[in-house]
């Protein structure tokens, strides 16, 4: 699921960046240049090699901040309550957020600065914290105790369905 918010993510990002006139792509160069290095900002430097690079560094970092909120999701209090785990999820991307643009970024990736930190912060808080929140409480079996109803009967699952029989 942190790949799938992170695909919807960098897709805001992207069309963020034509939105506001810079190259569609320069997101993805920004990212795969934290593997390539600076180079791969420069247009002369292949769209097709920064592109590549830029979606699987993207893919590995939403692949692991993903997989390790869904960790901490997976017991307590965040399973029991699909908005408490929704207002989790969205503080986590605005960590994240937090976390890279002033830690790391300034001291390891400084192009990033160029972006738009609004964006960043939207991108980050609501494209991927929310997204996956939203994700993971669909996919998360809300935790009852036995005999509990979920207030839709018995018979209904948890988003009102009927269930198969």
């Amino acid at each position: 699921m942190g790949v799938a918010a992170g695909m919807i993510f960098i897709t805001f990002e992207m069309t963020a960046a034509a939105f506001a006139g810079v190259d569609f792509f320069s997101p993805l160069r920004m990212t795969g240049a934290t593997v390539l290095g600076h180079g791969a900002l420069e247009s002369s430097y292949s769209l097709g090699v920064a592109g590549l690079v830029g979606l699987l560094v993207h893919a590995t970092l939403s692949a692991v901040y993903g997989a390790a909120f869904g960790v901490a999701s997976a017991v307590g209090p965040l399973r029991r309550n699909r908005e408490v785990l929704l207002v989790a999820a969205t503080a986590f991307g605005a960590l994240l957020w937090a976390v890279n643009f002033y830690l790391v970024i300034p001291v390891a990736f400084p192009w990033f600065l160029a972006a738009s930190p609004m964006v960043q912060f939207i991108a980050h808080t609501f494209f991927f914290g929310t997204i996956l929140g939203i994700m993971l409480s669909v996919r998360l079996r809300v935790d009852r105790p036995a005999g509990e109803s979920t207030g839709a009967g018995s018979r209904y699952g948890d988003l009102g369905l009927p269930r198969a029989s």
